[in-house]
């Protein structure tokens, strides 16, 4: 009997570690009693101040406190956003991996990259599998998603079913593999879901998404019209039903592919070993062999859609491609949107292909992957939810969600737009939050992770905005008199040789503030070099208004 209280009292945490007021670095913590379950693992790319940054990963300092509860990572899909940090987070959080064949295929790669293979284990589940963990059992439900093997998950509890939806879009016509399970949402709805948690990125479109089949029409018709170019198509590398479609439309135009990026080139040879793709073969050849060919008898498969520096189609358009030079006679499509912040870098990569006389194409040869407006209702409709909790979207994009919440008759309070870190609580009898977790921002910059944080972010800042000075200085050991220097190094600030009388002030405004201390037998050298900072600092603003990080350096002989 007090068991059964016990359950009756408990109630089911959601705690989002990532992925809220942001796209990417989606990873979600379940929480009932002893046991919780992470459903994915994402990273985000870095904003423009973050400079030197390469990725992003979330803090799971909740995770390592409670590391005997966590029973395993339920991943939705293997896109970067939701599978990127695993290889990071696993060396401190080493538990489990479930996820449907391709997802675990990609993951795998990734393990391999790190050393991590042996360490941690990796389940596949096939849709309408279930899994128990701990308290919980997790079913897979079949959805559509620019990569195959999406996820929804059905997470059952003690305190009610949540339907977590991961990142999806309704594809009645999909390139590869079964429409989505629209019934089973429906089968669940029946029984009674707690909470929906749903794909919000499109949340602000109205209408359906398009099928991804409408791209492979639009391919077609590009070929049909360029038989005499050479065609360059950049998309995004996970997208392999895209490649696919590409792949149909060169074999039926006779041309041969060329694969080109390396994250493109790891995931076509995954998705080739697991057979979700379909590559005839003699259609793919080496890049070294394309002068082998005429170019109207070639397609370029690229990374480099959201204009990144170092992919593929940045490199060919800048001329710093080895193998790959752009110019007239070159259709270049790209088969994406620019994710939000990206605009800026892939206008700067179209306007540099058009002046290498290349044709750009950037409409219409993309579709979504995400739901627009009727299909979450569509969702909403088939499920039912008693509460709403809008995730993966910037808070815009949330906020559009809530109120096709409200419009589909949940009432407002039984709509949660929470934050990352927040510790949501819910049962049958209501839902509140409660508290929050730490959470945050791990950078990564090369080997290093996490060794980079705010400070050192200022610092990098401080260098790119105003240079810096490195005064050094010679002291005579004993009476400190000064035997050499100071010597004015200047880096990112002004050119020396055209600002002779600025650094000759400066350098008397070093010896003037050394001199007022040695007058005063003050030989310490924290206050010697706190007084050049503050001097000098003060003379350069008036003279130029700008700031430089100025680092003394007293030697003693």
């Amino acid at each position: 009997m007090r068991q059964k209280e016990k359950i009756n009292h408990s109630k089911l945490k959601i705690i989002p570690l990532g992925g809220l007021d942001q796209i990417g670095m989606n990873i979600a913590a379940f929480e009932y009693e002893d046991s919780i379950i992470v459903v994915d693992c994402g990273l985000s790319f870095p904003q423009d101040d973050m400079l030197g940054i390469d990725l992003v990963i979330p803090d799971v300092t909740y995770l390592k406190e409670n590391i005997e509860k966590v029973k395993g990572f339920v991943i939705t899909h293997g896109h970067e956003d939701h599978i990127g940090a695993l290889p990071y987070v696993l060396k401190e959080v080493n538990v489990p991996i479930y996820a449907t064949k391709l997802t675990v295929g990609i993951i795998d790669h990734k393990l391999a990259e790190h050393n991590l293979l042996r360490q941690v284990k990796r389940k596949i589940v096939k849709h309408g599998q279930s899994i128990n963990l701990g308290c919980f059992r997790i079913e897979f439900i079949k959805t559509n998603h620019s990569i195959a093997d999406a996820s929804a998950l059905a997470i059952y509890s003690p305190a009610g079913i949540v339907i977590h939806t991961g990142d999806f879009k309704v594809d009645y016509t999909p390139v590869f593999g079964d429409v989505i399970d629209l019934q089973r949402f429906a089968e669940i709805g029946k029984k009674g879901v707690l909470a929906l948690m749903c794909d919000s990125t499109n949340a602000e479109r109205p209408g359906f998404t398009n099928s991804e089949k409408t791209v492979g029409r639009t391919f077609d018709n590009i070929f049909a019209e360029h038989k005499d170019t050479r065609i360059i198509i950049a998309t995004f590398a996970s997208n392999v039903d895209r490649v696919q479609q590409i792949i149909d439309s060169a074999c039926k135009y006779k041309r041969k592919v060329v694969v080109e990026g390396r994250s493109m080139v790891n995931i076509i040879k995954t998705a080739m070993e697991l057979g979700y793709i379909n590559i005839p073969d003699h259609t793919l050849i080496e890049i070294d062999q394309l002068k082998n060919y005429p170019d109207k008898d070639t397609v370029i498969i690229t990374t480099g859609s959201q204009g990144e520096s170092m992919a593929a189609l940045s490199r060919m358009a800048a001329n710093l491609h080895r193998k790959v030079t752009v110019g007239q006679g070159d259709t270049v499509i790209f088969s994406s949107n620019p994710i939000p912040g990206n605009e800026k870098a892939v206008s700067k990569v179209i306007n540099e292909l058009y002046r290498k006389g290349a044709d750009v194409i950037f409409q219409d040869a993309h579709v979504s992957g995400h739901a627009c407006q009727e299909e979450i209702k569509l969702i909403y409709s088939l499920v039912k939810p008693k509460f709403s909790i809008p995730i993966h979207g910037e808070y815009r994009h949330l906020t559009a969600h809530s109120k096709l919440a409200m419009d589909l008759g949940i009432p407002k309070e039984n709509i949660f737009i929470i934050s990352t870190g927040d510790v949501l609580e819910l049962d049958k009898e209501g839902a509140a939050v409660t508290g929050s977790v730490q959470v945050g921002s791990i950078l990564v910059d090369g080997l290093g992770v996490g060794d980079v944080g705010n400070i050192v972010l200022r610092d990098r800042q401080h260098l790119a905005e105003d240079g810096i000075l490195i005064v050094v200085l010679t002291l005579e050991k004993g009476n400190s008199q000064i035997l050499a220097g100071p010597d004015i190094v200047s880096r990112g600030f002004v050119y020396v040789r055209e600002s002779d009388q600025l650094m000759e002030e400066a350098t008397r405004v070093i010896e003037d503030s050394l001199g007022r201390l040695l007058d005063k037998g003050i030989t310490d050298w924290g206050k010697m070099k706190s007084a050049v900072k503050d001097n000098l600092s003060d003379y350069l603003w008036k003279k130029t208004k700008r700031r430089p990080m100025i680092l003394p350096i007293i030697m003693e002989v």
